[in-house]
């Protein structure tokens, strides 16, 4: 036996009982005749200690060559603790040592195995288990783990049955990129690695499945973001003989769950925003409502003088900033170098501070009285004390730059308080968007998604106002499900399939296996996928996917720890057919 008892567990109550404890060594104290050593697992940290007056001299010579991480075996007494740590649970005891072994010795580690390392990022990544035993990195992976727990507990209640799905797949076209596998056994032909489980779940509900779920592996070849990574993970969902209103409700059900199981936060409302609301509130479709700086359309006000800049843009838009009339001069123009930067784009900013006497101070006095200006806070919520930001151009160019000024200005003023949670439903997406390179429609979701049974009609004559029966779910600006009503059938999926460019053959190619399906008494579906690693690390209070996941990519998309991608040697190209050229 290696251990009677973990590291985290010896109270005072076990004074005097023989134990036996194994773990990683996290540091010790040698004073010559008295050696202390903390002892780490899991599940805490035990202090041991070896004097000359009890200890073998023998065994404090073995103790004082014990290094960092090393791993040990210790059997002894449980004692109290003279110098007491109020900050560990197992401060009050020590274990007084009478055996020693050494299981296996460590190298010192190249960063300090502590909750504040000196270790960078990239340098974790690569010693990735070593980073695992720190703290932080350890306690997220328990949070993701038990959050998945509490996902299967709901949906197995509510009588949802877990389907594994295949991983080797037929590539699509629509989407992101796929990852491919090339096939030895089928010459010239490849797998793709799934982007979603999206066909498989309605063939499911076309067996008669009714309630799926899978926690599961999702790929996608796309450039990545700091939260973004090549391999993901779905809490995917498919319902049959269901509505829009009938999956919002289940769905907001288990959220309310995960939020009170998790984190002990009751929620009551999940608000409800058509997509078009959420983009001239709040300029994206994933708006963060715990605070306000909601966008106001100046058009009527500010085109009325003579600032050419105005009068020449789509779209006129401002926030009210609170408390933004403290900032000074040139805290502004950093904040108007911040939105001309490229990932803003912006060419500059309007603002108008609003004076705590009632007066406005603008960079446009030039062009605006102060009646003009009053105009301007009245629109946007301004009060006393306050600064207005005005931004200006095409309109969907422009609500997304506002956008991001926002969020900035949020998170400088402290407005996104992690431990704040407000989820709410944006739906009636469109079904389609232009896309300007290839010049036809793509599907805004995907091309099973059903248009809203009122706009069908609108597909032969207006496709781009054809809605969507889509929704998602959003949290403290951040998208964490979406899905839809599915079409179930075939000549409206035709149709569909249609518009999206496909000719019958193509789509005969592609999809023939589920129209065919739909053939054979397809049910009404729909269905619901939430990001997990998403969801998870907002609701551990972060919004870095990387910190939940045991074993992430970098930016670049590579794991820096066994170092992938890599090159294969000629003889698995031959086999595969493969040749690759630099």
């Amino acid at each position: 036996m290696y251990r009677s008892h973990d590291c985290g567990s010896l109270r005072a109550s076990d004074i005097n009982k023989e134990v036996t404890l194994a773990g990683w060594v996290q540091k010790s104290r040698d004073k010559g005749f008295m050696v202390w050593v903390d002892l780490r697992d899991r599940y805490g940290i035990t202090q041991l200690i070896f004097d000359e007056e009890r200890t073998e001299k023998a065994l404090i010579e073995k103790a004082q060559k014990l290094g960092r991480e090393f791993v040990i075996q210790v059997k002894g007494t449980v004692i109290e603790r003279e110098s007491k740590n109020k900050n560990i649970p197992t401060g009050e005891i020590e274990i007084l040592v009478k055996e020693l072994e050494i299981l296996s010795a460590s190298k010192t580690p190249p960063f300090t195995i502590e909750d504040k390392t000196d270790g960078g990022e990239e340098l974790r990544m690569k010693y990735r288990y070593l980073d695992i035993r720190r703290n932080p990195v350890r306690e997220n992976l328990i949070f993701r783990s038990k959050v998945a727990m509490e996902v299967r507990n709901f949906l197995a209640n509510k009588e949802f049955i877990e389907v594994e799905t295949p991983v080797l797949i037929k590539s699509t076209p629509e989407g992101a990129r796929d990852f491919v596998v090339p096939s030895r056994m089928n010459e010239g032909q490849f797998y793709a690695l799934p982007q979603s489980p999206q066909t498989f779940k309605q063939l499911l509900m076309v067996g008669g499945m009714d309630k799926y779920f899978q926690i599961v592996k999702c790929f996608r070849d796309e450039d990545l973001r700091a939260d973004r990574q090549p391999e993901f993970t779905q809490i995917d969902c498919e319902m049959s003989f269901v509505e829009q209103e009938d999956v919002l409700n289940i769905f907001e059900e288990m959220t309310r769950h995960l939020l009170k199981k998790v984190k002990n936060v009751d929620v009551a409302e999940f608000p409800r925003m058509t997509y078009n609301e959420a983009m001239e509130k709040y300029g994206n479709d994933k708006p963060d409502i715990r605070f306000g700086m909601e966008f106001a359309d100046l058009n009527a006000f500010a085109k009325a003088g003579e600032f050419k800049i105005f009068n020449e843009a789509e779209l006129v838009v401002g926030i009210a900033v609170p408390g933004g009339e403290s900032m000074t001069r040139k805290e502004i123009d950093k904040l108007i170098d911040w939105v001309r930067r490229p990932q803003v784009g912006a060419t500059g900013m309007v603002y108008a501070k609003c004076n705590l006497d009632g007066t406005y101070k603008s960079s446009v006095d030039k062009f605006y009285s102060q009646e003009d200006l009053a105009n301007w806070a009245k629109a946007t919520g301004a009060e006393p004390g306050d600064l207005i930001c005005v931004m200006s151009g095409p309109a969907n160019k422009t609500r997304a730059q506002l956008s991001a000024l926002r969020m900035e200005m949020a998170e400088r003023l402290g407005l996104r308080d992690p431990n704040n949670f407000a989820p709410l439903w944006v739906i009636d997406f469109p079904l389609l968007e232009w896309d300007e390179d290839t010049e036809r429609y793509h599907a805004m979701h995907h091309p099973f998604t059903s248009p809203k049974p009122e706009d069908i009609e609108k597909l032969k004559t207006d496709p781009g106002n054809v809605r969507a029966n889509a929704y998602d779910l959003v949290m403290n600006g951040n998208e964490i499900g979406g899905g839809s009503v599915r079409i179930f059938d075939k000549e409206l999926q035709a149709l569909m399939f249609d518009h999206l460019g496909f000719t019958p053959e193509e789509a005969r190619a592609q999809f023939g296996f589920l129209m065919d399906a739909f053939e054979y008494g397809a049910p009404p579906h729909a269905g619901l996928a939430f990001g997990f690693d998403r969801l998870v690390s907002i609701l551990g209070g972060q919004e870095t996917i990387r910190d939940f996941i045991a074993f992430p990519k970098n930016n670049s998309g590579r794991d820096v720890m066994i170092d992938a991608p890599s090159a294969i040697d000629n003889e698995q190209l031959a086999e595969l057919n493969l040749t690759v050229t630099v």
